[in-house]
């Protein structure tokens, strides 16, 4: 339904637009200057009037309709979900929007079957009168606007701001998404932190949330949260992957880009650089297939011949693949920078007799340094928030361990563990979740700030 709307609003649009263009034309007859605005002014003029009140409803009327269609559901249901906590009601009324929509749910009823047939009822109801509000609108919309349009008419103005006003909509949704998505963290994580003291999850050695669900991981949880909820063995996991990446990464990418920039041919620069950033778009699941199924065993086959003890799934194995993975992020960012050295560097470099390698070593490098460590934080950034290769290639298990030959896990793979399922968001192994989420963010930020005062210290040196 939705669909169609936004197509029929889209094709009325585009007819307003030439009516309108057409009325300003016939207008001002063969004087076109008579007009303050350009036809097609005029025409954007009309077909904004004749769309976007009709776009501005949906969302409202959505965003309505829905708490109406709620309550009136929980309404006629009362009697029964009287004895229901909250999650359990908001479970009821969810089956009942899939059996409305045709899904299947895992356990159905009588009642839910009903609540879905009344729940369908009410939004068959509520797209019809929506059908009829928004031809209203489009109509309405269209016979105003194309009456107000004349010679004089400040079409162009009207059109400006209307597109003013949009991207300054763009760049709040965008500021106001991240406002949400940071107090989201920091409310869920509140309640976390209700539970369980922040020195204890922040210092704790001991991560096991799952016991929280097990007989003897009740007694205790109800004891101590703290036993379980210690978060020190991901933050190790995480930065000894990283770790492990970044010393695969870093000086692939940087090599690479010196040679590139400064050594390769044009011909060969046009081929490489391409064929290196297709690693970027490569899926990350795929490297977790090649990190599980290849360069694992082949890990621990090569350990074996030295007589050491590797497991099946290392943070070996996840590095080494994570750093192939954000070899393009190094390589590529440090390229252009490199590139943009001024050739005068180079030049006076050569000038004072200094060798190709001297110059790239005591001019170029030093010149490109804010870009370059922009380009590594962006890398470690990318490696701390990888998932798919960790949870193939290292495991699991929160081992407290330095050793790279051992399964270790990461944050975002617990992330992950912990909100898989039906999970009750008033429980604190799901709210752990945020609670790691929130120190991820925390650590990406810094990254980002440290980046930024890296690149503002040394910007002008060589500017």
């Amino acid at each position: 339904m939705t669909t169609t709307l936004l197509f029929g609003i889209a094709v009325v649009a585009i007819v307003a637009y030439f009516l309108g263009r057409g009325r300003a034309i016939q207008l001002a007859g063969p004087d076109i200057s008579a007009l303050h605005s350009r036809p097609s002014y005029h025409g954007y003029y009309l077909a904004i009037l004749a769309a976007l009140p009709a776009l501005l409803l949906m969302p409202v009327w959505a965003f309505i309709s829905q708490r109406i269609i709620s309550g009136s559901i929980s309404s006629q249901f009362a009697s029964y979900l009287a004895d229901m906590s909250r999650p359990q009601i908001e479970a009821f009324l969810r089956d009942a929007e899939t059996l409305a929509e045709g899904g299947t749910i895992a356990f159905s009823d009588e009642m839910k079957e009903q609540a879905a047939r009344a729940l369908a009822s009410l939004q068959s109801t509520s797209s019809t009168l929506l059908l009829f509000c928004v031809a209203a609108l489009v109509l309405a919309g269209t016979v105003w606007g194309y009456r107000q349009i004349s010679l004089r008419k400040r079409a162009r103005h009207i059109v400006e701001r209307t597109l003013r006003v949009f991207l300054i909509a763009c760049s709040a949704v965008a500021i106001l998404t991240t406002v949400g998505i940071v107090f989201s963290l920091i409310f869920e994580s509140l309640r976390f932190f209700d539970r369980v003291s922040v020195f204890d999850f922040l210092f704790g050695i001991h991560w096991s949330p799952q016991s929280a669900f097990e007989g003897a991981g009740r007694e205790a949880l109800a004891e101590d949260n703290s036993v379980i909820f210690g978060a020190i063995p991901l933050f190790a996991g995480t930065l000894l992957i990283t770790f492990v990446a970044m010393l695969v990464a870093g000086p692939i990418g940087l090599m690479s880009a010196i040679y590139l920039s400064d050594y390769a041919s044009d011909r060969f620069r046009a081929v490489a650089k391409p064929m290196l950033e297709i690693l970027a778009g490569v899926p990350t699941v795929v490297y977790g297939f090649f990190a599980a199924l290849t360069v694992a065993p082949a890990i621990r086959g090569w350990g074996e011949g030295l007589g050491l003890s590797v497991s099946s799934e290392s943070a070996l194995a996840a590095g080494v693949v994570m750093g192939i993975m954000i070899i393009p992020f190094v390589s590529s960012l440090s390229d252009d920078v490199i590139n943009a050295v001024p050739q005068s560097l180079r030049d006076g470099s050569a000038g004072l007799g200094a060798t190709k390698s001297e110059t790239i070593r005591k001019v170029v490098l030093p010149a490109a340094l804010p870009g370059i460590v922009s380009a590594m934080l962006l890398a470690v950034s990318r490696a701390v928030g990888e998932t798919m290769i960790v949870v193939m290639a290292a495991g699991l298990a929160a081992n407290l361990t330095i050793n790279p030959l051992e399964a270790v896990t990461t944050v975002t793979v617990q992330i992950v563990t912990l909100l898989v399922g039906d999970q009750e968001f008033d429980s604190a192994k799901t709210l752990a979740a945020f609670a790691l989420g929130l120190v991820l963010f925390i650590i990406t930020l810094c990254l980002n700030v440290i980046a930024l005062k890296v690149v503002q210290k040394y910007r002008e040196q060589y500017d």
